[in-house]
């Protein structure tokens, strides 16, 4: 199965990182919050990889294309202009890195992404900025259980975050980022068949409103609630926070 994975927004909250790299490419203690989320998911077997990107593409294709080099021991000889990486980092993934534009929404991102998806029933869709303990593969046996075109992973975490309404498994209702409230929310690790994509309208379609608020009205979302640990990296503070797990040899998203 095939990860999505959003990696093209502007990162506007987390300014004091994004000016001059994408959200995903800021690092956890040396490692972009990006290689964190592979990891996740190559641990759990799923290792060819869909990255949606716009802001700043380049720093990621230079990753990417450099990653053997950045994450290895290497030897350069000038003379003969060879080089050698010894063996080490070599982790099984297959990368597709697409651009979905500079200023398309989540929704789009994800629209524009059809054609590299036509021939998957199923498909893992995540953002580039949270990590979890999440058990990929019981997510997706619970996806596979109901028959609903969709599943998002929800968490508990403060009111910023958009509110799931449920009855049962099935998400009745999705509030985006209300105001007053806590409970259940949106923590990404999704799990969607191809027919969300007609739920998409355009390059503007925001997938957190129109698209899940309409999946949710027709009955197709359903909800794996995921009681482990679950952060995003909004703010400098939740960076720190996430370094200090990490530095401390206890990162609970470190399943790998």
């Amino acid at each position: 199965m095939k990860a999505v994975i959003l990696a093209g927004g502007f990162g506007t909250r987390l300014s004091e990182e994004t000016t001059i790299r994408p959200k995903p490419m800021v690092e956890i203690a040396d490692k972009p919050i990006l290689w964190h989320i592979m990891n996740i998911f190559s641990s759990q077997g799923v290792n060819e990889f869909i990255i949606a990107v716009g802001y700043k593409a380049e720093v990621i294709k230079e990753y990417f294309l450099n990653f053997y080099a950045i994450n290895n021991d290497i030897t350069i000889d000038l003379q003969k202009g060879e080089t050698s990486i010894h063996s080490g980092n070599q982790p099984k993934w297959k990368v597709h890195i697409i651009d979905t534009g500079l200023r398309t929404q989540t929704g789009g991102r994800l629209k524009r992404l059809k054609s590299y998806l036509e021939k998957e029933k199923t498909f893992l869709f995540t953002y580039g900025d949270g990590v979890a303990d999440i058990n990929i593969k019981d997510l997706i046996t619970f996806h596979e259980s109901h028959g609903k075109y969709a599943t998002v992973t929800t968490v508990r975490s403060p009111a910023r975050f958009g509110r799931l309404a449920f009855e049962g498994n099935k998400i009745t209702d999705f509030y985006e980022k209300p105001q007053e409230a806590e409970g259940w929310i949106n923590g990404g690790f999704f799990v969607l068949n191809k027919e969300v994509f007609d739920y998409i309208e355009n390059d503007d379609s925001i997938w957190e409103r129109t698209p899940i608020e309409t999946l949710a009205s027709d009955g197709q979302l359903m909800g794996y609630r995921h009681s482990g640990f679950w952060s995003c990296m909004d703010t400098l503070k939740e960076k720190h926070l996430l370094e200090e797990l990490w530095n401390s040899g206890k990162a609970p998203w470190k399943i790998w």
